[in-house]
């Protein structure tokens, strides 16, 4: 079972350009999160998609 505890949850700086944080804190703003919220949102999409891949077989593969 996953834990959403926030106490479960790892902790790591983070440094982003200017440029990048300006725009994520827009589009957290835009979809009602917090920024922290956004970037974790984001991983998770990223990672779940990446998983996603693995599991499909490449062109010519079965």
């Amino acid at each position: 079972m996953k834990e959403t505890n926030d106490k479960q949850k790892k902790q790591l700086p983070l440094r982003l350009s200017p440029g990048l944080f300006a725009d994520l804190s827009a589009w957290a703003e835009e979809d009602f999160r917090s920024l922290n919220g956004q970037i974790e949102f984001l991983l998770t999409e990223c990672v779940n998609k990446r998983k996603k891949q693995k599991k499909e077989p490449k062109d010519g593969q079965k």
